[in-house]
């Protein structure tokens, strides 16, 4: 759903040496990534329409003006981690504190991004469309590929869980811890190496979509 909005959007940057990924603040999931900023800048704006159903899943509006009213607010230096293709720098509106309220619309968000994930695959051949080289993870070895790394992100909140990505009750069991410590932030322990909660929602909520939307890309 749209509604309306004068003010623009907070947006960050992180820039790595090679690729730039751009995402919306507050909105985690919608992130995209080019060469340089400006590319990144214009995938973020098309990214819209794609992520309208999480959107809508999580029971929110998502501003009219959105796709052409950014304002970034925040640019990171890149690390490998941005060259070899995820967002990994956690910036100071990650950091922020998290509040019960606000925890419990992130969760929402993910959770919709999972939803939209299993919809996606379910929906798929089991056979995909290779790369240029031949290479690219068919449609199973996706989902283990984003269930495995769901189980990583969640031990960066201090979530011990052992990674099951083939047992689909470990799989839920995990999404509503991750959801419940979302809403209950205090009760989060992410240690000195792990990830504040509104950067690990950011990061798995993008992880979630950018392979749901490589399924369908390459399912023709």
């Amino acid at each position: 759903m749209l509604r309306a909005l004068s003010q623009p959007l907070p947006e960050g940057v992180e820039l790595g040496a090679r690729r730039t990924f751009a995402w919306v603040e507050g909105w985690p999931g919608w992130c995209r990534s080019g060469p340089g900023e400006s590319e990144a800048l214009t995938a973020l704006a098309a990214r819209a329409s794609r992520y309208l159903p999480v959107v809508a899943a999580a029971g929110e509006t998502l501003p009219a003006s959105s796709v052409s009213n950014f304002a970034v607010t925040e640019r990171l230096a890149g690390s490998m981690t941005t060259d070899f293709g995820a967002p990994g720098a956690v910036g100071a509106a990650d950091a922020v504190v998290l509040l019960p309220a606000a925890g419990r619309r992130l969760a929402a968000l993910l959770t919709a991004a999972g939803q939209l994930f299993d919809e996606v695959a379910s929906a798929a051949p089991p056979v995909l469309r290779k790369g240029p080289r031949g290479g690219g993870r068919d449609r199973d070895q996706v989902v283990e590929h984003v269930l495995a790394a769901d189980f990583g992100y969640a031990r960066k909140l201090g979530l011990q869980f052992p990674a099951a990505a083939r047992d689909r009750t470990a799989v839920a069991q995990l999404r509503a811890a991750v959801s419940r410590g979302l809403g209950s932030p205090d009760s989060l322990c992410p240690g000195p190496k792990g990830w504040p909660p509104r950067y690990s929602a950011r990061r798995a909520a993008w992880h979630r979509l950018d392979h749901a939307g490589e399924i369908p890309d390459r399912s023709g």
